[in-house]
Order: structure tokens, then C-alpha cells, then sequence
């Protein structure tokens, strides 16, 4: 089962559940992927014991001078403006290619090879058993699909994997969230929580992936959150209080089913539920 953590907005609470339900379940063959790669954050919390790191790198076209024509058959076919002609030069803007590789198909001189442009690394490490990668993105890349996908296809296939997935509902959430079998959405009770709520569960609902939702900081705020739940038939799986011994778990960059046993418990009570959900919508079809 694939299991990804999303939300409309950041600082709801993504990374905290996907840390905590991951270390809760590390007594399964369980792999944590850190898929907000633009500022990935779930090691600070695991500390696990990293023991590969990875360069990766996306191709980008190269023009050999010598064997180009100018016939600008390249440019025509790229949608990102990333091949232009000015003059007599072809000129490449790598930055804004998306390595689809069109350039080269049309050239009719094959003036055109690949050479690699740097995303960033990969990292994967363990801890108490469970197998931990994230990506971080290079300082200054525009583009973070390319190497969220890279740390997808790095997962095992077998047992449980746990997706933290980027903020928002843009490109990298998609990546994150494609071909999941389930989606839980972190929300919070207030204006703004609701709101981006309302657009990653109609990126889910456009997806056809069955989700459930916790709320986090639950006792504050209003009903709203539940009011949509409700009239969106989404369930709500789990509700998270606000309470300052969590505030001040996190603060010090500790689990909170390690810092309160107790919640570990419900953490596996959670994954329980989503297991009865995906079951109940596998039966239905």
C-alpha cells in the first residue's frame, strides 16, 4: 500500500504525521518517502542513519555548432521556450527545458545530444528499521516533479510506503500523490485551513484516490472543517488537540509517540482505519 500525506497549505502538520504514524508502524517492512523536496524536513525528526547519497541529474540538449543548420525545426517543437534563434546562433535555456526530448527527434542534421543538468541528491538512510529517503532540491532549480519522481521509483515495491508530499496542489503535490492507493489530508479548523482544503480535496477527488482527513490543533477554530467533511463524505480518521506538550515535542525535534507514548497507539489505530476505508472501497467496486 502506498499512502500519501498531502494538504492545500503548509504547516498544517504533514511531516509530524508522516514521521509519527512511519515510527509507529517500523515493527512492518515500512519505507517513509520525503517527497517535499524543496525544503524536506522529516529527518530532523527521524535523525536517521543515512548511508547513500545520490546525484540526479535530468537531460538537457547540447547543439553542436558545427553540425547545425539554423533550420529552427527544434524551436518550433519546444513549449517551454527552452531552444530560441536569435540571429545566427541557436541558444538554449536549460533551465527551462522539461527533458522531453523533442528537439532531438526533430533535428534533421542531429545536431543535438543530451548532456545533464544537476536536480539535486537523493539520501537514503535508516532508523530502528525503517528505510527513510528524501530528495533535496538544488538551490535555484525551478523544477521539482523530475526529482520527487526520482524518490518514488527509489521505494521498494513491497510493503508499506508513506509519501510526505509538498504543500499546495500544484505539480509536485500531483507527483506525490499519483498513483496512490490512499491520500490522507491534513487540515486545520480556521479560514485558511478549510480554504486550501476545499482545493487539495477536489486535486484528489480529479485523481479518483480515496482520502480521509485529520485535523490538527482540533479544539480550535470552528466546525467548518467538519461541516465540508461531512457534506463531501470524506472521514475524518483522526483529530489531533492542540496541546503544549506536543508544541513542545516538536519544538525540541522529537516524535510525539516518542515524547507521549500513548499517541503511538492511536497512530496504528489510524492506519487501521485507512486499511478498513481502502477495503470498503475495493469491495464496493
Amino acid at each position: 500500500m502506498i499512502i500519501s500525506i498531502a494538504s492545500g497549505k503548509g504547516g498544517t502538520g504533514k511531516t509530524t504525521v508522516a514521521t509519527n504514524l512511519a515510527i509507529s508502524l517500523s515493527q512492518m517492512d515500512v519505507t517513509l518517502l520525503d517527497c517535499d523536496v524543496e525544503e524536506p524536513n522529516a529527518h530532523l525528526f527521524l535523525r536517521p542513519q543515512m548511508e547513500l547519497k545520490e546525484t540526479v541529474t535530468t537531460p538537457v540538449p547540447q547543439i553542436d555548432e558545427g553540425k547545425c543548420t539554423l533550420c529552427g525545426k527544434c524551436s518550433e517543437i519546444c513549449q517551454f521556450k527552452a531552444i530560441v534563434r536569435i540571429a545566427d546562433t541557436m541558444l538554449t535555456f536549460t533551465d527551462l527545458c522539461h527533458s522531453c526530448g523533442g528537439c532531438m527527434e526533430v533535428c534533421p542534421s542531429g545536431a543535438i545530444s543530451e548532456t545533464g543538468r544537476e536536480l539535486g541528491v537523493i539520501e537514503k538512510g535508516v532508523k530502528n528499521g525503517l528505510k527513510f529517503i528524501h530528495g533535496r532540491l538544488r538551490v535555484g532549480e525551478a523544477m521539482s516533479p523530475p526529482l520527487i519522481k526520482k524518490v518514488r521509483k527509489m521505494a521498494e515495491s513491497s510493503g508499506l510506503t508513506i509519501i510526505d508530499a509538498p504543500p499546495g496542489t500544484s505539480c509536485p503535490v500531483i507527483s506525490a500523490m499519483k498513483d496512490t492507493d490512499f491520500v490522507i489530508l491534513v487540515t486545520e479548523p480556521t479560514p485558511f485551513g478549510l480554504n486550501d482544503l476545499k482545493l487539495a480535496a477536489g486535486a484528489v477527488k480529479i485523481l479518483g484516490i480515496p482520502c480521509g482527513l485529520i485535523i490538527n490543533r482540533s479544539d480550535m477554530g470552528d466546525d467548518k472543517v467538519k461541516g465540508f467533511a461531512t457534506d463531501e463524505g470524506i472521514p475524518i480518521l483522526m483529530e489531533i488537540p492542540f496541546d503544549r506538550k506536543i508544541a513542545e515535542s516538536y519544538s525540541r525535534g522529537e516524535l510525539i509517540v516518542e515524547s507521549i507514548p500513548e499517541y503511538r497507539k492511536k497512530f496504528i489505530d489510524l492506519y487501521d482505519n485507512i486499511q478498513s476505508v481502502v477495503t470498503a472501497g475495493e469491495a464496493d467496486l
